[in-house]
């Protein structure tokens, strides 16, 4: 039953708690509790018991459990991700403008915190090659200092996210958005590499400038680099097939796919050594690579660029919005692989944020650049039958093994066959089946798609996905701004009803809408009650209030009497806070509308 009505609304504020045996329900006190700021900051017991180390500390729930038979497996996976990502790395670091020793820097260290922090099996953390574009050009402009310290950066903030669960700020990043910023990537790093591919000069990444590079140097274009580049993208591609083989070769073609990027690599690499002629081979060469361990040195909080020198505060400035962009497309990228290679288990997004962002701070002390999971060689790794995070141990040591005593042989890599490797891997990056997915989805989606490709494509990567988002977000704020108003006409008894049903929560920019519709549909309708059936609306805030307050004078005016009906508690209370004496009556709950209605029906004649 209702508690309340017109004559109890004056004086049920001032109820005792306890008088002539009745008790205040709790429910019917309506005042609001001032938000305990404090309880944010308040020291929770249990963070450091048991349960909670073995959470934050995963290697200790998995380690003791350990199967000897999973060491073969871990090994296997381990040397087969090694061995894609030696090629990967190097050609990463080529795309951010690095040395090439820099892409091996980052691929090793990633793998032994992820080995102690990390909840996935199947991922793999190191360079990637959206990650490398993104501090291209601060490379560019001012020197590898900056991308040591973008990664430093990029894992404080990553770990700080983490540790207050604020991962849910990826979920603004809609699917479109995210479908539209990959494929700009993807094609961006492809064009950048037209010019390895076809022996031309030039340096730009950026996508216009690379075409309008290859546009002015075309007649310079080399042919044995161009044939190279060519015929290893094809023979990549062609490899990549194997994996499909039946019968007694189908082991055999699904380790040559794997081992694909390697395979070419190597092969280059022994072209180019043997056709070397006093030391000119007939391909541009990656060059020398330096050999031995990074320094082991906190990164450059300063950094000196043409005799001009930069403070933290400068070098951050400089580095503008990728501070917050790159841990928001690490995190993004880190959390999707994870999810996608759950098998329908349940990811720790906080304890992957915060393992991604361990591998970026310990990264950056040993020179590496931003890293993030691969989703190609978290495949790889999944596919080669990875059992626990101890196959990263092997990928990180065939690496530091690289470094150590293979350097030398990298001077021979073809520049040709790491721009083949790279751009067969960006043709599986750009999305056209997710374009076909949200074309048949919801048409009105592939506007954030296009909006944030061609904003990528043609103002960088890290405005494309802010316009990317701020057009998804209008898209949300609109559809909030505009509910569904349904109505209808009913007659019980004598009485003749317009009933107005919203249907969902109302904000301050839906709130005239609202009264707009209202008001025009009693205008159009001449009933002798309006009802406005809230039984979708869980929140209101203080301008619905005030509206729904001017609702009722605008509709008393047009002599149409106004009842709020099934409306939740919260959201009554909301309003009773603005106006009490006004809207403790006309909110009705509890009851079947025939009976509100009956009872407004004979309360109104007893009143006449």
């Amino acid at each position: 039953m209702d508690k309340y009505n017109a004559n109890e609304a004056k004086t049920y504020r001032n109820l005792p708690q306890h008088e002539n045996g009745l008790v205040r329900d709790a429910e019917d006190d309506y005042s609001e509790e001032f938000p305990q700021f404090g309880e944010l900051f308040k020291f929770r017991h249990g963070c450091c018991s048991e349960k909670m180390i073995k959470k934050r500390l995963p290697i200790l729930s998995w380690l003791p459990h350990y199967n000897r038979q999973y060491l073969v497996q871990d090994i296997v996976a381990g040397l087969t991700v090694g061995l894609t990502v030696i090629p990967q790395g190097i050609a990463y670091a080529v795309v951010a403008g690095l040395e090439p020793q820099y892409g091996l820097y980052s691929a090793f260290i990633g793998c032994f915190v992820y080995f102690v922090f990390g909840s996935c099996k199947d991922i793999t953390i190191g360079p990637t090659a959206i990650m490398s574009l993104m501090v291209q050009v601060h490379v560019a402009n001012l020197g590898p200092s900056f991308a040591l310290l973008a990664t430093f950066l990029s894992g404080c903030i990553i770990l700080v996210l983490g540790l207050l669960n604020l991962g849910f700020l990826v979920q603004f990043i809609s699917m479109p958005v995210t479908a539209g910023f990959t494929s700009a990537a993807a094609i961006t790093i492809a064009s950048g590499q037209i010019k390895s591919l076809l022996g031309l000069p030039g340096s730009s990444n950026e996508f216009l400038d690379s075409w309008a590079n290859v546009i002015e140097n075309i007649h310079l274009t080399k042919l044995w680099d161009s044939v190279l580049g060519i015929g290893t993208i094809v023979l990549l591609l062609s490899m990549m097939q194997l994996k499909n083989m039946k019968g007694p070769w189908k082991t055999f073609g699904k380790y040559v796919a794997l081992a694909r990027n390697a395979i070419v690599v190597i092969c280059g690499t022994v072209l180019a050594y043997y056709l070397s002629t006093d030391g000119v081979a007939p391909f541009d060469l990656t060059g020398n690579v330096t050999s031995g361990f990074p320094p082991m040195q906190p990164p450059p909080f300063s950094a000196v660029v043409n005799n001009q020198t930069y403070s933290f505060p400068d070098m951050v400035y400089q580095l503008g919005t990728s501070v917050i962009a790159l841990p928001l497309i690490a995190i993004l990228e880190s959390i999707a692989i994870a999810k996608a290679f759950s098998k329908g288990k349940t990811i720790d997004a906080t304890q992957e944020m915060i393992a991604l962002g361990l591998c970026n701070i310990v990264g950056s002390f040993f020179a590496s650049l931003p890293v993030t999971g691969s989703f190609t060689r978290t495949a790889v790794n999944n596919s080669s039958g990875v059992r626990t995070q101890a196959g990263g141990i092997t990928t990180g040591l065939i690496v530091l093994l690289a470094l150590g005593l293979l350097a030398g042989t990298f001077f021979y890599i073809p520049k040709a066959v790491l721009a083949a490797v790279i751009i067969a891997a960006m043709f599986f990056m750009v999305e056209f089946h997710a374009a076909a997915e949200i074309w048949r989805t919801k048409k009105i989606d592939i506007i954030p798609l296009f909006a944030t490709l061609m904003s990528c494509l043609f103002l960088g990567l890290e405005y494309g996905m802010i316009i990317g988002i701020g057009v998804n977000m209008c898209f949300v704020l609109y559809q909030t701004s505009r509910p569904n108003i349904a109505h209808c006409i009913q007659r019980i008894g004598n009485v003749d009803m317009l009933v107005i049903t919203p249907d969902q929560s109302l904000i301050y920019s839906s709130a005239e809408y609202l009264k707009a519709r209202v008001v025009k549909l009693s205008q159009q309708n001449l009933v002798d009650l309006v009802v406005i059936d809230g039984a979708a609306i869980n929140h209101i805030d203080t301008t619905v209030a005030k509206i729904l307050a001017s609702i009722v004078e605008d509709l008393k005016m047009q002599e149409r009497p106004v009842l709020f009906w099934n409306w939740q508690r919260p959201v009554q209370h909301t309003a009773f806070r603005l106006h009490e004496e006004l809207f403790v009556p006309l909110f009705k709950c509890g009851h079947s509308l025939e009976e509100i209605v009956k009872q407004w029906s004979l309360d109104n004649r007893i009143e006449a």
